[in-house]
């Protein structure tokens, strides 16, 4: 694939978003009424499906493909760019009273959109991949100032291949130092590069200035690199008045449009749960209250985000004596846990009330479990790290409890939360599902305990 032919990429996936999307319409369509020829109401509702997305993706601009490839930033868009669409279009029904439609095949035509894209990306993402490790769509850098910083950023190209960059010059600040500013120019111009990357300790900022515009008149990108390292940190960059300030954390701020996302994501799944799972519920509920005495649920306070307290639900899976000496984590064969609830806690079924305290937004379905206060002070004298844990939602499940399991004392917490901290570094919709499917395995391996 040649470097000229990237401009169309954008277009491309814009058209075949719009292709896939009237596909999944009318193949939504046959079937509910094994045809495609959709009745007038139906030919009105495609109309408006498809003028709304056109003005939502245009405006979300989900369809571009930036470097370096990151597959789920581009899929978190198009998900976003997905639900506004739906807002609006639903807006529209509900405001112009337009209910004479099937739900059913909006339903399924939705769901096949997102099936359809998601597998249109991830191949599109895979071929992009490939031909760049093999040699094709790279753009032409030229890389100007320290050699230090140029060599981290080569060593990083180096390692990415899929990045598609090709070095076409390096020019020292030496060299810069030994020549006019009209040589510069004309030498950056003969090597005709797609971006320079300005690599600087100490950057006159006249010279930039004159540099960004030299990259306007010519269409050539600059990028600025600095000698700043981060490992596991996080760097935002914040405008004051014209004033760059790079505004560094080791616990990022979750980003308005993920946190949307998790909370709709956490609604929706939460309602689909107790909705289509009350049956489950209601069998649980009377075989627990039919196998030991005490109530069906059970209830006991965890502390939440922000270190608010709040009551976390499970069914019953001990005597109700349990904690009559005190806080206790469960372990391995452990007594107090009846033979029913045995069977729950390999299961995880135990935890699905939880799915109330999603629902109210006490919990999300993916994050760090929630503790007690007992065990958080015990906790926090080991690792003080765990108080970042307390910066966002508990959840239902989390990548600690599917990779690590359950904790049976204060050290194998501290253990499990390594975990939880990773997960706070790339908290973003795709890992979440993830995070569920894995925690079905488990349910379905039974290995919970």
């Amino acid at each position: 694939m040649s470097v000229r032919y990237s401009r169309y990429l954008p277009g491309g996936i814009f058209i075949s978003d719009l292709v896939l999307l009237n596909l999944s319409i009318y193949v939504a369509h046959f079937i509910e009424y094994r045809n495609y020829l959709p009745d007038v109401n139906s030919s009105y509702l495609i109309i408006l499906i498809n003028i709304v997305w056109l003005i939502v993706s245009a405006i979300s601009g989900s369809f571009k493909v930036k470097r370096p490839l990151w597959l789920k930033d581009n899929v978190n868009r198009f998900i976003l760019t997905l639900i506004y669409h739906l807002l609006v279009v639903f807006s529209v029904f509900y405001f112009f009273k337009l209910f004479d439609f099937s739900r059913l095949v909006l339903l399924i035509g939705y769901g096949l959109f997102f099936c359809f894209v998601i597998l249109f990306r991830s191949a599109l993402f895979f071929c992009l991949d490939y031909v760049r490790k093999r040699g094709y769509n790279h753009r032409q850098i030229i890389i100007i100032g320290d050699e230090k910083i140029a060599e981290r950023l080569l060593l990083s190209f180096s390692h990415h291949p899929e990045y598609g960059y090709d070095l076409a010059d390096f020019i020292s600040e030496d060299q810069m130092l030994s020549m006019s500013e009209d040589v510069l120019t004309k030498k950056l111009l003969g090597k005709k590069p797609d971006e320079i990357f300005i690599c600087y300790r100490h950057l006159d900022g006249e010279f930039l200035k004159r540099l960004i515009r030299f990259g306007d008149d010519n269409f050539i990108k600059i990028k600025v690199v600095s000698d700043l390292i981060l490992s596991n940190n996080a760097a935002q960059l914040v405008n004051y008045n014209n004033v760059p300030v790079l505004h560094i954390t080791s616990h990022p701020e979750i980003a308005m449009k993920i946190r949307f996302l998790k909370r709709s994501f956490d609604i929706l799944f939460s309602i689909c749960v107790m909705f289509f799972g009350a049956p489950v519920f209601l069998i649980l509920a009377i075989i627990t209250k039919l196998t030991s005495k005490g109530p069906v649920l059970y209830r006991q306070e965890r502390i939440g985000r922000n270190e608010r307290p709040f009551y976390i639900y499970k069914f019953r899976s001990m005597r109700i004596d349990a904690e009559k000496f005190g806080p206790q984590l469960a372990k391995q064969d452990d007594p107090r846990v009846t033979k029913w609830g045995l069977t729950m806690r390999k299961t995880r079924l135990d935890e699905l009330p939880q799915f109330w305290n999603v629902f109210k937004g006490e919990m999300s379905v993916v994050g760090p479990r929630p503790e007690r206060q007992h065990f958080i002070e015990k906790i926090v004298q080991k690792t003080p790290n765990y108080k970042k844990l307390l910066r966002v939602k508990p959840g239902l499940t989390s990548i600690g409890q599917v990779h690590y399991g359950y904790a049976e004392n204060v050290d194998q917490m501290c253990d499990r939360m390594r975990y939880d901290l990773i997960y706070l570094q790339n908290i973003s919709l795709n890992s979440d599902i993830n995070i569920i499917l894995k925690t079905v395995k488990v349910m379905v391996q039974g290995k919970g305990k």
